[in-house]
C-alpha cells in the first residue's frame, strides 16, 4: 500500500502523526537539514521518538538534506551514525559526498534522495539509483503525466509531496537567500525571500514569487494507480496541531479510498493556506498559483486546540496482536504474544491455587487479558486453555499481560543490526594551478564578438540551443584555439529532453565535444550524443568528497559552489579541476513561473523583466529554456581586483558569466580580467567568497 509520510519538526510532532494515521515520519537531526529553524531533535530526542515510532508500527526518515564542508563531513556522518543505529528506517540526503560518504561508511541504510537534488526527469532517477539510493523524491513542479512516466520505468521508488508549501525556485537550486542574507537554503536556513513583497514593470505586484499550497488530497488515487511508492506532507516549521489535522485527512481519504468532504477540504484550508490551494503543476496549468497567508482566525486557534486535545489524550494508533494464555496445575501461568511483523513474547506468572469457589475459567482469562486500553496494542486473536478448579488472583493475570506487553514492546523497539564502518579518507588533491584557464559564458549570441574571440579565451561556454542555432558565432573562436563548450539548461524534463538531444548532436557534428551539465539527470543524454563533460554550479559541490564522486563518474572538470569561502575553495582536497565563477550577476531562482508574462501582461522573451524589492534593488529576469525564468543578482560578481586570491584558491579555471551585459560591455570585463581595462561596475559584489553564508 501506498505511503503516507508526514512531517515531524519536533518530538509533539511526531506523536500528532503516528496517532493521526501517518505511515512514516521524516524529521531532522541537528544542522544537517533543510529545516534547521524548526526545534529538530536532540540525540536523546531522537532516540524516544524511534522508539515511539517503532513500537507503533510508524517508519522514520531522517533528514541530511544539506550541503555540507569538508569540516563538517565527520560530524555529518556521525549524525547518520547515530540514525543508523538506532533503526531510522532511510537517510534523506541531497551533498553527494556526503551521500557517498554514508554508504561507504554505513552501506546498511536505505538512503533516499531528496528534492533538493533537483531530479526532474527519468534519468535523474536512475543517476541517484546509480548512486545507491533506494528512493527518489521528485521535484514538485512536475505534472501527473511526467510523474505517472518517471515512476513508471524508475528502478527505485519514486515520492511525491502531496501537501504544502511549494517554493518558487526549483528545490537545491535557489540561492537568493544566500546571496541577499547569508542565509543559505542549501545549508537549511532559508530566510523565505520568495514570500517578500516585490515590485515588478515599475508598479507593485504585492508578492509575485509567493505561491499557494498545494493540496492533492482528491488526487490520491491517481497517484496510487501510478505506482508512487510515497505521498509526503510538507510542514516540518509547521506546528504539531496542523501535522494532526492534514495527515489525519490524508490518511482517511488513503484508507477508505475515497475525495475528501467539503468539511475536511475546509479544515485543511484553515489550518493553514495561502489564498486557497493550488494544483496548478500537477495539473501542467502555471495560471493562478499565487497567493499569501493572512492572520489567522479565532476559529484556527480552536480547530488546533481540539487537535492537540485528540492526539495528547490516549493511544489511537493500535498495533494487533495474537494472545494466547496457558493456565495448568502445579504450572506456572503462561502467555505468548505475537504481531503480525514476527515479534514474539513469553511471560509467565505465578503457579495457580486450587480453588475454594468457582475457579478460572477461559473466558474469564480472556477477558482479562483482552484490557488493553491505554496501550498501543489492539488483540485480534485471544485464545486461552485453562485446567479445571484453578484459581488466580486478578492482580496476577494482569500483571501477566503488562509483563507480555513491556516484552513485545520491547521486541518491537529493538533497532535492526546494521554494519558501522570508519568515515572513509578524503580523496587525494590535485596539485594547485598557479594561472588558471580563463573561461568566458554568454547567454546570447549577440554577445559573441570578432573582438573577444581576439582575446583567445581558453573556453567558450555558450547555452546549447544558442550555439546549435548560430554556430558561425562561434568559429572565431574556434579559429583562435578556444575550446567550444555547450552548456545545458538546468531543467530538461523527459518531454524535453528530445529538443536537447538533438541540439548536441548537431554541434557534436560540427566537432564540439564538451557540455557543461548542472543536474545529474543530463549525464546519459550527453554521452549519448558524444560528448565529455563538466559540472556547473547547479551540482552544489561543496566538499571534496562530492568532487570526487564527479572524478569517479568521468567529468572533466566541476564548479566550486559559489556559496564556499574562497578560502575553502582553496583548502578543497580537488581530485578533479575544479573552476569558479569570478564575475557576474548569479542566479538566485530558476522558476517554472514566467515573471515576465505575469510582468507584462503577454509573452516577451526577448525583453528581460525588472523585479525591485523594498530597498530599491533591481534584479533582472530572463527567459530560460522551457519557458522558464532566471532571476539575476541586482548586483555583479567583480573580483579583477582580487587576482591574487583567485590564484591562491589553486583553480583550473576562472569563469566570467556574461548573463545582461551588452556585447561592448562584455569586451569591457573581458579585458579588465587581463588587465587591459579599468572597467568596474558601477555597483559591485564580493559575494561569498569572503563572507561565507550560514
Amino acid at each position: 500500500m501506498i505511503e503516507l509520510l508526514s512531517p515531524a519538526g519536533s518530538p509533539e510532532s511526531v506523536i500528532a502523526a503516528v496517532q493521526n494515521g501517518a505511515d512514516a515520519v521524516y524529521l531532522g537531526l541537528g544542522d544537517f537539514n533543510a529545516r534547521r529553524g524548526a526545534k529538530n531533535f536532540t540525540d536523546e530526542e531522537f532516540r524516544k521518538a524511534m522508539r515511539y515510532c517503532r513500537v507503533r508500527g510508524c517508519k522514520v526518515y531522517v533528514t541530511l538534506n544539506t550541503l555540507v564542508g569538508d569540516r563538517e563531513m565527520e560530524a555529518a556522518v556521525d549524525a547518520a551514525r547515530l540514525a543508523s543505529d538506532e533503526g531510522a528506517d532511510g537517510l534523506i540526503v541531497q551533498d553527494l559526498g556526503m551521500s557517498a560518504a554514508i554508504r561507504r561508511a554505513l552501506p546498511d541504510i536505505p538512503l533516499h534522495a531528496s528534492t533538493q537534488m533537483s531530479i526532474h526527469n527519468l534519468a535523474g532517477v536512475e543517476a541517484a539509483a546509480e548512486m545507491g539510493m533506494t528512493r527518489a523524491v521528485l521535484a514538485r513542479e512536475l505534472s501527473l503525466e511526467q510523474i505517472k512516466f518517471i515512476t513508471k520505468h524508475a528502478s527505485i521508488e519514486t515520492e511525491v509531496f502531496v501537501h504544502g508549501a511549494l517554493c518558487f525556485c526549483h528545490s537545491g537550486q535557489c540561492y537568493m537567500s544566500a546571496l541577499i542574507g547569508r542565509r543559505s537554503g542549501n545549508r537549511g536556513a532559508c530566510a523565505q525571500p520568495c514570500r517578500m513583497q516585490y515590485s515588478l514593470g515599475g508598479r507593485m505586484d504585492d508578492y509575485p514569487l509567493s505561491l499557494k499550497d498545494s493540496c492533492l488530497v482528491d488526487r490520491l488515487q491517481e497517484l496510487e494507480d501510478a505506482g508512487v511508492a510515497c505521498l509526503k506532507i510538507e510542514g516540518r516549521m509547521k506546528r504539531p496541531e496542523y501535522t494532526a489535522i492534514v495527515t489525519e485527512i490524508y490518511a482517511k481519504a488513503l484508507k477508505e479510498h475515497r475525495k475528501p468532504t467539503r468539511e475536511e477540504m475546509s479544515t485543511l484550508e484553515q489550518a493553514f493556506s495561502r489564498d486557497g490551494f493550488t494544483q496548478g503543476y500537477f495539473n501542467g496549468d502555471k495560471k493562478d498559483m499565487f497567493g499569501v497567508r493572512g492572520e489567522p482566525e479565532r476559529e484556527t486557534e480552536k480547530l488546533f486546540t481540539a487537535a492537540r486535545r485528540n492526539y495528547a489524550e490516549g493511544e489511537a494508533r493500535r498495533v494487533p496482536v495474537h494472545f494466547y494464555t496457558v493456565c495448568e496445575t502445579d504450572q506456572p501461568i503462561r502467555a505468548i504474544a505475537f504481531d503480525d511483523d514476527g515479534h514474539r513474547a513469553v511471560a509467565e506468572g505465578p503457579v495457580p491455587e486450587e480453588a475454594k469457589r468457582q475457579g478460572l475459567t477461559e473466558t474469564y482469562l480472556t477477558d482479562q487479558m483482552i484490557k488493553t486500553g491505554g496501550t498501543p496494542y489492539q488483540v485480534v486473536e485471544n485464545r486461552a486453555k485453562v485446567d479445571r478448579g484453578l484459581f488466580l488472583p486478578a492482580a496476577a493475570i494482569n500483571e501477566l499481560r503488562r509483563n507480555l506487553i513491556s516484552q513485545l514492546s520491547e521486541a518491537r523497539a529493538e533497532a535492526p543490526h546494521r554494519r558501522s564502518l570508519p568515515l572513509p579518507p578524503p580523496p587525494r588533491g590535485a596539485q594547485n594551478v598557479l594561472d588558471p584557464k580563463r573561461i568566458y559564458q554568454v547567454r546570447t549570441a549577440d554577445q559573441l564578438s570578432e573582438e573577444l574571440a581576439e582575446l583567445k579565451p581558453d573556453y567558450l561556454y555558450v547555452p546549447a540551443l544558442v550555439m546549435a542555432d548560430d554556430y558561425e558565432r562561434i568559429r572565431p573562436f574556434v579559429d583562435r584555439g578556444t575550446v567550444p563548450v555547450a552548456v545545458l539548461p538546468r531543467v530538461i524534463t523527459d518531454d524535453e529532453l528530445p529538443i536537447v538531444y538533438r541540439a548536441l548532436e548537431k554541434l557534436f557534428s560540427f566537432g564540439v565535444n564538451e557540455a557543461l551539465i548542472g543536474n545529474l539527470g543530463q549525464i546519459v543524454m550527453a554521452r549519448k550524443a558524444g560528448m565529455k563533460v563538466r559540472g556547473d554550479f547547479g551540482l552544489n559541490m561543496f566538499n571534496s568528497y562530492s568532487l570526487d564522486v564527479l572524478r569517479e563518474a568521468g567529468f572533466l572538470s566541476a564548479t566550486a559552489s559559489f556559496e564556499l569561502r574562497l578560502s575553502q575553495i582553496r583548502d578543497l582536497r580537488k581530485p578533479l579541476p575544479v573552476e569558479a565563477i569570478v564575475y557576474g550577476r548569479l542566479p538566485l531562482m530558476i522558476s517554472d513561473q514566467c515573471i515576465i508574462k505575469n510582468s507584462a501582461g503577454r509573452c516577451s522573451c526577448q525583453n528581460p523583466a525588472q523585479m525591485s524589492d523594498r530597498m530599491g534593488s533591481v534584479f533582472p529576469v530572463v527567459q530560460d529554456f522551457g519557458c522558464r525564468n532566471v532571476i539575476y543578482n541586482a548586483h555583479k560578481l567583480y573580483l579583477a581586483d582580487k587576482q591574487e586570491d583567485i590564484f591562491a584558491a589553486g583553480l583550473w579555471g576562472a569563469r566570467l558569466m556574461f548573463t545582461t551585459e551588452t556585447t561592448r560591455e562584455v569586451v569591457e570585463v573581458a579585458k579588465g580580467y587581463m588587465g587591459q581595462s579599468n572597467y568596474k561596475p558601477n555597483v559591485l559584489t564580493r559575494g561569498l567568497y569572503y563572507r561565507g553564508v550560514d
